[in-house]
């Protein structure tokens, strides 16, 4: 296929328009639409809000008369189905476009390649794989979600220079600025869940809430195989401001199961892995309830096991310039480890970032065969 240099920026403004939905328009994709004619753009748009219009649509209003014979750059297959909305693809073919320049297939069965189809079936000229590559990062979760079934995980941990996350006595508030933590709550409001072990909720007793203006709160949720969560928590507390998933082994003890159900917490049963909740069984069922978007904020016990069980897409840690020193301070990452540096998870598409004092290293993990 070749592309021209106006495809390209067209398509790199769609991708724009489209990241303007991350965290409102889960679980459906991220989408952008720019409408061009005559060498001048007359319409853009993008999904704003799941169950809302789609890109397609914005662009397409606000294109107005101007949309017969322009050419409609998207960043995603339009759909043809019936779903919240009607098809975008009878929305385009009625408006008299003329061409459809789209990045990339819909990895959703219901519509992918339909939509393609349909376009050509009702004589709009169609072009795919513009800017593909950029396309599916943007919506790597949704790929990854309609592919496998499984939520895009995040890691986020905050340590010193030395690598601790807590002192010997567990203390662990706080490591990193007030700019990074405000940084950490945007992240949070563009999560569909996030997630921590009991030891966390014990130790910190943690809202996980996103605290600044016009964020969402993510579903709370807490691994906790003997259902051991004090009712007196601060999350249990707030249970009206998010709701909170608590995931226990099949060992837990049905009384304190059915007082948390009781709170108005659901509950996620799997088997009992020597103690433990099965993360993998957990994560297919948050799967299930199209959970697109996870953020696992600790402990150590947890972010060990997400990491060993190669169900970890990507990491997000802060380094703060202090040194905490002891034999007995928390590390981020346990577990018995690898035993040569050929088989280290490697992390790419490295992105530096600084908050005050503190650097934020982020990236994708690749591990090894």
């Amino acid at each position: 296929m070749i592309t021209s240099d106006a495809d390209e920026k067209y398509m790199a403004f769609a991708l724009e328009l489209a990241e303007k939905g991350r965290g409102r328009v889960e679980p459906n994709p991220m989408v952008g639409a720019v409408l061009v004619k005559d060498g001048r753009i007359v319409g853009k748009g993008y999904h704003q809000v799941f169950g809302g219009a789609h890109a397609e649509i914005h662009a397409i209003h606000e294109g107005g008369t101007n949309c017969k014979g322009a050419t409609l750059y998207v960043s995603m297959e339009p759909c043809a189905h019936y779903g919240k909305t009607a098809p975008c693809v009878d929305a385009i073919i009625k408006a008299g476009i003329a061409k459809v320049v789209a990045a990339v297939i819909d990895p959703n069965p219901i519509t992918s390649g339909k939509g393609i189809q349909k376009l050509k079936e009702g004589g709009v000229e169609v072009v795919v794989g513009v800017m593909e590559i950029q396309a599916k990062k943007v919506n790597a979760p949704f790929f990854k979600l309609m592919k496998k079934g499984l939520p895009y995980v995040t890691v986020k941990w905050a340590m010193s220079v030395d690598g601790k996350i807590a002192t010997h006595t567990g203390e662990s508030r706080w490591i990193t600025s007030d700019e990074s933590r405000k940084y950490v709550h945007k992240i949070r409001g563009q999560m569909d869940g996030i997630l921590v072990g009991i030891n966390t909720v014990m130790r910190d007793d943690p809202l996980l809430t996103c605290r600044i203006e016009g964020g969402r709160n993510p579903k709370r949720i807490v691994v906790d195989s003997n259902a051991a969560i004090p009712v007196n928590s601060r999350l249990l507390s707030t249970i009206n401001e998010g709701e909170i998933i608590v995931a226990v082994s099949t060992n837990a003890p049905r009384n304190r199961v059915e007082k948390l159900e009781q709170l108005g917490c659901k509950i996620v049963q799997t088997k009992d892995m020597n103690g433990r909740v099965d993360l993998k069984e957990l994560f297919h069922r948050l799967g299930e309830t199209k959970l697109t978007n996870i953020l696992v904020e600790g402990g150590s016990r947890v972010i060990t096991s997400v990491i060993e069980d190669r169900l970890a897409d990507r990491v997000m840690v802060f380094v703060a310039p202090i040194i905490i020193g002891g034999e007995g301070a928390k590390s981020p990452v346990l577990g018995t480890g690898i035993n040569k540096m050929s088989e280290a998870a490697e992390i790419t598409e490295i992105m530096v970032t600084r908050f005050s004092n503190d650097i934020v290293v982020e990236g994708t993990l690749k591990y090894s065969s």
